[in-house]
């Protein structure tokens, strides 16, 4: 791995005590549209009492079908979207119900890397004017000479050539526009990143690209990243610890190795049995889900889960399971112990 540009970067000084985020029962609900024959408004739960935290230099995976709410958590942290409820602390400072005001400057701290590289980037700039936005907007180059040294170390860093700076995004490939996205998102310094869904868009081989190059600024910067994926076989040579999402709520949360060797939680397992494996002779056993996902406007009550859950019982459809410890640093709920073989 290379020690340059990468090690020019500056990195964050660390904070003792507590995790770079928190994040205690977050909630966000969506209202629908007023009823014009007099009944209550009703509220989508996209995202329902989640809870989890992050530490400095390691990623977190939320990982989950798509519709279970995994891109709203990330978007609520950023404050893209206001939480319902529930508390977000950066470095142990709550910015949940901080204004817009006294947020910006916490901006710089937090960035964000979108799924598709050309919709979020300005078709009408060049990579230098993208890349010298967020420079100029927190005042981090002193100077027309500080502000191109930054900018060439940067696309440096993300392995885009120098002619790159004067070319528009149009002009790039899917890849090389994620990594100039990468670079806005690094433009500011910041402590974590969060990816959401960063390389769905992108071709298998491209995408390992993206990913490798992560895992390389990662340990190079000392960035948390919360990475958002509806993949467990993207997540499993990146994450430190995988959560796992179902309709809103966390169901497992582990540490990457213990997820993939035992998981718990039904809904895991079926998740880690649609994964590919490099060896179709290897005895494994596919799990197949019945029905859909239940709507987020009327989720089903008790687990949410009970409606698919080849091991559901009348206790499942009226308690809530609490997350609760199945092993060293592992959470499920899941009223029940289930046996990895059946």
């Amino acid at each position: 791995m290379s020690e340059t540009p990468l090690a020019s970067l500056p990195k964050p000084a660390p904070t003792e005590g507590h995790p770079l985020l928190e994040v205690r029962k977050l909630r966000k609900f969506f209202p629908t549209r007023a009823h014009t024959f007099g009944l209550r408004r009703q509220w989508v739960r996209a995202v329902d009492e989640v809870s989890f935290a992050l530490e400095r230099g390691k990623t977190l995976a939320l990982v989950g079908e798509s519709g279970c709410g995994k891109s709203t958590v990330g978007r609520s942290i950023l404050r893209l979207v206001e939480p319902t409820g529930g508390e977000i602390l950066l470095d142990g400072a709550h910015i949940e119900a901080l204004s817009e005001r006294r947020l910006r400057p916490l901006r710089r701290r937090m960035q964000v890397v979108f799924q598709d590289p050309f919709s979020s980037l300005n078709p009408r700039l060049t990579v230098y004017e993208i890349l010298a936005e967020p420079i100029r907007n927190f005042g981090l180059a002193q100077g027309r000479e500080a502000e191109r040294a930054r900018i060439a170390r940067l696309l440096e860093a993300v392995r885009l050539p120098r002619d790159a700076l004067s070319r528009r995004p149009h002009e790039f490939s899917g890849g090389q526009r994620q990594r100039i996205g990468i670079a806005r998102a690094l433009a500011p310094d910041p402590e974590l990143l969060v990816c959401d869904e960063a390389v769905a868009a992108l071709d298998v081989s491209v995408k390992a690209q993206i990913l490798n190059l992560l895992a390389d600024l990662q340990e190079s910067l000392g960035l948390a990243v919360l990475f958002i994926s509806h993949d467990l076989a993207v997540v499993e040579h990146l994450a430190h610890r995988i959560a796992v999402m179902y309709l809103g709520r966390i169901v497992e949360e582990a540490p990457n190795e213990a997820l993939f060797a035992a998981p718990h939680h039904p809904y895991t397992r079926a998740l880690l049995s649609a994964v590919p494996v490099p060896d179709p002779f290897a005895p494994r056993r596919r799990i197949v889900l019945k029905g859909d996902v239940p709507s987020p406007l009327h989720p089903p009550p008790g687990c949410h889960f009970h409606t698919r859950c080849p091991y559901a019982v009348a206790r499942c459809r009226e308690e809530v399971p609490k997350l609760r410890s199945v092993g060293p640093g592992h959470v499920s709920a899941c009223h029940f112990d289930i046996p990895l073989a059946s």
